[in-house]
């Protein structure tokens, strides 16, 4: 995972066709859960690159994210984006490598 730091770093994924935002709180507990199941994710598809906004330390950069996607901002939080656009977004206990895993091979086989 790449740690966003920048409203500019976020602004140049956009351009990637498809990504994922992960949202995370080094203050909570089932961020620590969502965290794991993320990298689970990225473990069965490195080809999909994965993006962490952390949520105390680049609070500006999270709200970014909000703003530009229209996602109302939770912690912690999956944003898929096609070509710069939210298609899916999961909070808390439904950021599920298993679930996120099938929506991602029906994109891309």
């Amino acid at each position: 995972m790449q740690q966003l730091t920048s409203a500019d770093d976020y602004d140049t994924l956009r351009e990637l066709p498809l990504v994922l935002v992960y949202k995370h709180s080094s203050r909570c507990p089932i961020s620590l859960i969502a965290y794991q199941e993320v990298a689970q994710l990225e473990e069965h598809h490195p080809d999909i690159p994965v993006f962490l906004v952390d949520v105390i330390d680049s609070r500006p950069v999270s709200r970014h994210v909000a703003n530009e996607t229209g996602v109302v901002h939770h912690s912690p939080q999956l944003i898929l984006l096609v070509r710069g656009e939210p298609v899916w977004a999961v909070s808390h206990f439904d950021v599920r490598a298993d679930e996120l895993g099938g929506r991602l091979e029906a994109l891309v086989g």
